[in-house]
């Protein structure tokens, strides 16, 4: 069975021991983290976590897809989503590529 992930207690903890902070330092970090990360993607349309990756905004075109119920044609409008995109080293420290 797969580990739980962690929650942000958990992760408050973590950074409050690892660098000698009080939690409520070590959880405003992170809530500022948070909060940078939005305003810059909404802002500029992406936003760079060094090491990890990056949110961007992408806008999907409408389309037509189907009711997978009644089979029936409906329209799918354009709109625009939030993605993010692993960084290539992240991506190999975790699932290692073929050799």
């Amino acid at each position: 069975m797969a580990k739980k992930p962690m929650t942000k207690s958990q992760i408050v903890s973590h950074f409050a021991g690892k660098f000698e902070l009080t939690k409520k330092t070590a959880s405003g970090i992170i809530d500022e983290v948070a909060a940078l990360a939005i305003s810059e993607t909404k802002k500029a349309g992406s936003f760079t976590l060094p090491g990890i990756g990056k949110l961007v905004l992408v806008k999907r075109k409408a389309r037509m897809g189907r009711n997978p119920a009644t089979g029936e044609a409906i329209k799918i409008p354009a709109k625009t989503v939030v993605k993010m995109r692993v960084a290539k080293a992240c991506k190999e420290a975790i699932v290692p590529g073929r050799k």
